[in-house]
């Protein structure tokens, strides 16, 4: 197991979605949506190459996968690392995800 740690703009980016989530759709909501990117977060901590490497590959940042959070359009950003996953963004399939990718 590779424990995931979360840079800043990747805790900054789940908060602001579950304030958008609390907002629009309620607090039962923003809950689930927290539940559900910690499910996330603990399968990728298991099955650390499951994350797909393709956005990765076309933006030609080496090793950068990703992982779907179930239930939400949302995407969590990584790196495995020798020891660790490095958690770099959780990013909305609303947004310019390669453009904001592209741009770090």
């Amino acid at each position: 197991m590779k424990r995931a740690i979360p840079r800043p703009q990747a805790r900054a980016d789940l908060h602001a979605e579950i304030v958008y989530y609390r907002k629009q759709a309620g607090k039962l909501i923003a809950n689930q949506l927290a539940g559900a990117a910690d499910d996330a977060l603990q399968h990728l901590q298991q099955n650390p190459g499951t994350g797909s490497p393709r956005i990765g590959q076309i933006l030609e940042i080496p090793g950068l996968r990703s992982w779907r959070v179930s239930g939400f359009p949302l995407i969590w950003f990584y790196f495995e690392r020798e020891d660790f996953l490095d958690v770099v963004r959780l990013l909305s399939e609303r947004q310019d995800i390669m453009a904001i990718l592209d741009a770090n």
